[in-house]
């Protein structure tokens, strides 16, 4: 194993520094009800702030239990399927699936995309025989609560597409929402390997709900923030286990179950 610290104690205190900034100035912006620019787009490696509404955010969103009341408590997000109706998270997120909704694009109390249940769910053998660390992957198959909505989630936000083969140091964006906060969060750094089934990152304030995180590399799922840890202990460092033949093998069954 690779236990190498990510990043040097002096960078890391300076870009949980820099996070803590953004957070409040985008948090300040939302309050007095202005466009805030990606705070994280061109900003240095490793700095987290709020993700701003579009393509690419619209299309994570927060798990919440029986409805917008329940509290989110973990994070999931659309992916490209035959019948445009496949989400991916973590799997320890999925203890109760079918009291467990999906709000894509949710933010500050709304759901502008609709709720979506759960219809059904591809597991590992590794995670319900065991929960293994490097089974910490799933899909669902979604549909839309109040059953009156036309079309599928995927139609609404787009999807992102699978791509598991991914080189030890890729450049990769998470996005998920901390049980604390009522929008996304954004981060984007370099990765690498923590073993040879596990990846991490190097980015603070992804805390308690941001557990199922996409992890992007060029727009596409490479992994979701879970593995290692249950994603990790402090947040300042997120683990994912890395997609293997297994988990795309998960993910097709939940793709042609239609």
């Amino acid at each position: 194993m690779i236990h190498r610290m990510l990043t040097r104690p002096a960078r890391r205190i300076r870009a949980r520094r820099a996070s803590r900034i953004l957070l409040a100035l985008t948090a300040m912006a939302a309050l007095l009800g202005v466009d805030v620019p990606d705070a994280t787009a061109g900003a240095p490696p490793g700095i987290t702030a709020r993700a701003v509404p579009g393509a690419t955010a619209d299309r994570v969103g927060a798990l919440f239990a029986d409805g917008l009341d329940g509290g989110h408590f973990c994070t999931a997000s659309v992916v490209r399927s035959d019948d445009h109706d496949v989400i991916a998270t973590a799997a320890h997120c999925l203890e109760s699936p079918y009291t467990t909704v999906f709000a894509p694009g949710y933010r500050d109390g709304e759901a502008p995309y609709g709720l979506w249940k759960l219809t059904g769910v591809y597991l590992a053998p590794g995670w319900t025989e065991g929960q293994n660390p490097d089974d910490d992957i799933a899909f669902a198959t979604v549909a839309p609560v109040d059953g009156g909505r036309d079309g599928s989630v995927e139609d609404l936000v787009g999807g992102f597409p699978v791509a598991a083969a991914q080189p030890d140091d890729a450049a990769v964006t998470v996005i998920g929402y901390p049980r604390t906060l009522e929008a996304p969060l954004r981060c984007a750094n370099t990765t690498e390997l923590f073993s040879e089934t596990q990846r991490r990152i190097g980015c603070p304030d992804l805390s308690g709900g941001t557990s199922g995180s996409p992890w992007l590399v060029d727009g596409a799922l490479a992994g979701v923030l879970g593995g290692h840890e249950g994603g990790g202990t402090v947040p300042e460092v997120s683990y994912s286990a890395v997609m293997g033949d297994h988990a795309v093998e998960l993910y097709r069954e939940a793709a042609d179950a239609g």
